[in-house]
């Protein structure tokens, strides 16, 4: 079965709702500036592109590892403020300890893939083992570490990066493209396509880690997800096949419920995760972009919300993080001092035949959007 290539025929409907309860700064116009950024180890150039809507938000993004550095967002009083988790230079993240992922593009494989290997068309193909028995986020070598050829376009930034046959075990040379969106809705929406020339799996997505008050944890920070089942995985964090009703368990976030209510509790699945760090199975009744998420956080009053094509919601919260990594300004980034969501098909979707299909073959073309909508309240 080829992967479910969810259109975005809906997605005009489903963000035509204007942000209610905004303060928007003195209106300007949208605009894309480009500057150096510093250089990797091997002298390749990196550079940063900052794109402005016409309310003053803002996001920063690097062509390493197409990662939003930084993004600002309105509280209650109009005050924007960075919302996200980012390094200083590049040194940060290309040096020793590496942060997690921040704000990276990650493929060719989001997530994990149980055992690092996977069989198609007849075929097994071995990945690296980067995470403990498992291949996370593509390898050790993924989307997020590679240097992104940039496009800037009116109000966009498009990167590109050719993902050549047998890179990190995966096969096909996959044509990968990202065009990153700052919208007037104080929106930033994502698309992503690739192409490739033999048969191969993809599952992209964008890792940024989010704190809504700017600083300290993300305790209280209110969750809703609109997902009735989720996907329970093992010691090891792999799916074990079965899509569990998340009622009566602390994965029900049907309702908006603060992420420290229950993250602590003497549940197995919180134990494996050493808290949040599962995959809610997305409440869908077809194609099209549907509200996966909504995240509110009290004393600034600021909302997110999630609309995605795809079919599931990886939901982190910062469990690894330990307290040791300093990123922009000297801010130390404490132990669940941000959350994830990462729109994807499910985990280890290569090795389950009742996931939703992550394979994509010569001539189809794969396609998803997400977009991370904010406002206040």
């Amino acid at each position: 079965m080829s992967i479910r290539l969810w259109t975005a025929c809906a997605l005009a409907a489903a963000v035509a709702t204007v942000c209610v309860g905004q303060t928007a700064r003195k209106k300007g116009s949208s605009k894309v500036e480009q500057k150096a950024w510093g250089k990797m180890p091997d002298g390749t150039a990196i550079e940063m592109y900052t794109l402005s809507n016409a309310n003053g938000m803002q996001a920063e993004i690097i062509t390493y590892g197409g990662i939003v550095v930084s993004l600002t967002a309105p509280d209650k009083a109009g005050k924007y403020e960075d919302v996200v988790y980012g390094m200083a230079d590049v040194s940060g993240y290309t040096g020793d300890p590496k942060p997690p992922f921040f704000g990276a593009l990650i493929g060719r494989y989001g997530n994990r893939i149980g055992h690092a290997q996977f069989s198609l068309e007849g075929k097994t193909y071995n990945l690296p083992k980067n995470d403990g028995d498992n291949t996370l986020h593509g390898g050790n070598l993924g989307f997020d570490k590679r240097v992104w050829k940039a496009k800037p376009m009116k109000g966009a930034l498009e990167l590109t990066y050719v993902s050549k046959d047998g890179e990190e075990g995966f096969p096909g040379t996959l044509t990968a493209t990202v065009v990153y969106t700052l919208t007037d809705r104080n929106e930033l929406k994502i698309d992503y396509t690739a192409k490739t020339d033999k048969p191969t799996v993809a599952n992209l997505t964008n890792h940024s880690y989010f704190n809504l008050a700017g600083a300290g944890t993300i305790l209280d920070h209110q969750v809703m997800i609109n997902a009735d089942r989720f996907t329970p995985v093992d010691k090891g964090l792999i799916p074990t096949g079965e899509l569990k009703l998340v009622k009566g368990t602390p994965f029900d976030f049907t309702t908006a419920t603060a992420i420290g209510a229950r993250i602590d509790q003497k549940d197995e699945q919180l134990q494996f995760g050493r808290g949040y760090d599962h995959n809610w199975v997305l409440n869908r009744s077809g194609a099209g972009s549907i509200k996966a998420a909504e995240v509110y956080e009290p004393k600034s009053g600021r909302v997110m919300e999630v609309w995605t094509t795809e079919p599931g919601l990886q939901f982190y919260t910062g469990n690894f993080l330990d307290g040791t990594i300093k990123g922009k300004g000297g801010k130390v980034y404490p132990h669940r001092g941000a959350f994830c969501m990462e729109t994807q098909h499910y985990p280890d979707s290569p090795n389950q035949s009742s996931f939703p299909s992550t394979e994509l073959k010569p001539g189809q073309t794969y396609r998803t959007t997400t977009i991370y909508r904010f406002s206040a309240r």
